[in-house]
């Protein structure tokens, strides 16, 4: 019997080596890839794709309002994805049902994605000095961080959502 490899996720593949680029320090050639790559899947491509890419393009941008744009790009193909207008319970039952499909492990990383999201939306609204945009922002990635594992990753979300609210107390953005 013959054995084939299944092909990984290509995109996904060329967004994390723009990614390593990016921390790498290289923004320029970072924003340069993922500009190419967000030509060929555009606003109606993969939700997956679109939000792990805008998530990471709104990092390279020099304008604050820019990287603002991004992040709501990441964040709307992200609800698109989660369907986060339906209720936990909603969401735990789709999730029993679909546990071994692609959509389900896309919703599945995009849910973990989603409290740095907010995270990364209340810092750029900060920089714009729109502080009640960014309190709303940030009590998201508060509420959305129990989907977090008790991980490396988990963990490091959850203290730079500390360091925001510390960060937005000393702005006088705070309560």
């Amino acid at each position: 019997m013959e054995r084939r490899e299944v092909p990984g996720d290509v995109v996904m593949t060329r967004i994390g080596q723009a990614v390593m680029l990016l921390h790498a320090g290289d923004r320029e050639e970072a924003r340069k890839r993922f500009g190419i790559i967000w030509s060929e899947i555009g606003e109606s491509g993969d939700a997956l794709h679109r939000c792990t890419l805008a998530h990471y393009m709104a990092g390279t941008q020099d304008d604050p309002g820019d990287g603002l744009a991004w992040d709501l790009r990441a964040l709307t193909a992200a609800e698109g994805l989660t369907g986060t207008t339906a209720t936990d319970r909603d969401a735990e039952q789709e999730d029993a049902a679909h546990e071994d499909t692609d959509e389900h492990r896309d919703v599945t990383a995009v849910r973990a994605l989603v409290p740095s999201l907010h995270l990364h939306l209340a810092g750029s609204y900060l920089k714009l000095q729109r502080f009640e945009a960014a309190r709303i922002h940030l009590d998201r990635a508060w509420d959305a961080v129990a989907v977090l594992g008790d991980d490396g990753y988990g963990g490091g979300v959850r203290a730079a959502i500390g360091r925001m609210e510390q960060r937005m107390q000393g702005s006088g953005a705070g309560d």
